[in-house]
């Protein structure tokens, strides 16, 4: 565990980060039938996320791998991210990504080089996500963070780095006990409804310019 800082923001990488679903969309392309049928009962929370998701990870081919690495490279980024690590990193404030989705993945989209010398993983002060073992016939879910309902708990996480003010940037079910947990929230998409049933107030954002904005005004 670090030190307490002032201020920390926890960010998704599915959906948040990505411009469109990409460990979502991995997993509809290479598992389209026991997608459909379990996706909707995670989104509709009558099955775990810890449950569903090493269920899908599990059925997948470790000669898939590279594939899914592949698979990654061409989506988009959500625009402003870097504009808003130039902020963070002035006001001093860490930006600790935290997906349920894979390591690999969240690795591979942030290699690629923003308008500086480095790349975007560079700038990141920590990654929380799935790693998986590929030495066996089918995908071996690795997780220091399982918990009671997600393969990585993002509130545990949140726990690694205290702060006097943490913040969550998401936009779904995954990132629902992180969002009802951090005083100050950015939600978008399904996160939204769900916040809104638990009357947890939030920022809606659509981009991370939105956010660099509302965080410059709060601050």
């Amino acid at each position: 565990m670090q030190n307490s800082a002032k201020r920390v923001v926890f960010c998704d990488f599915d959906g948040t980060i990505t411009a469109v679903e990409t460990f979502v969309g991995m997993l509809k392309e290479l598992l389209p039938e026991l997608s459909a049928q379990l996706m909707p009962e995670m989104y509709a929370r009558r099955l775990t996320l810890r449950e569903g998701v090493r269920q899908l990870l599990g059925s997948i081919p470790s000669a898939c791998y590279p594939q899914i690495i592949e698979y990654t490279k061409s989506k988009p980024l959500r625009p402003g991210l870097e504009e808003l690590l130039d902020f963070l990193d002035v006001e001093g404030v860490p930006f600790v990504v935290v997906s349920g989705g894979l390591r690999g993945m969240v690795e591979t989209a942030l290699s690629r080089i923003g308008t500086g010398e480095k790349s975007l993983l560079e700038r990141v002060a920590a990654i929380y996500a799935v790693d998986v073992d590929t030495t066996g016939e089918f995908l071996q879910v690795i997780s220091p963070f399982e918990g009671d309902t997600e393969l990585v708990a993002k509130v545990q996480v949140m726990a690694q780095h205290p702060a006097e003010e943490q913040i969550a940037i998401g936009d779904s079910v995954t990132d629902l006990n992180m969002a009802l947990t951090a005083p100050v929230v950015f939600a978008r998409d399904r996160l939204s409804q769900y916040l809104d049933e638990y009357n947890k107030p939030y920022i809606r954002w659509d981009n991370f310019f939105d956010v660099r904005q509302q965080l410059s005004s709060l601050w």
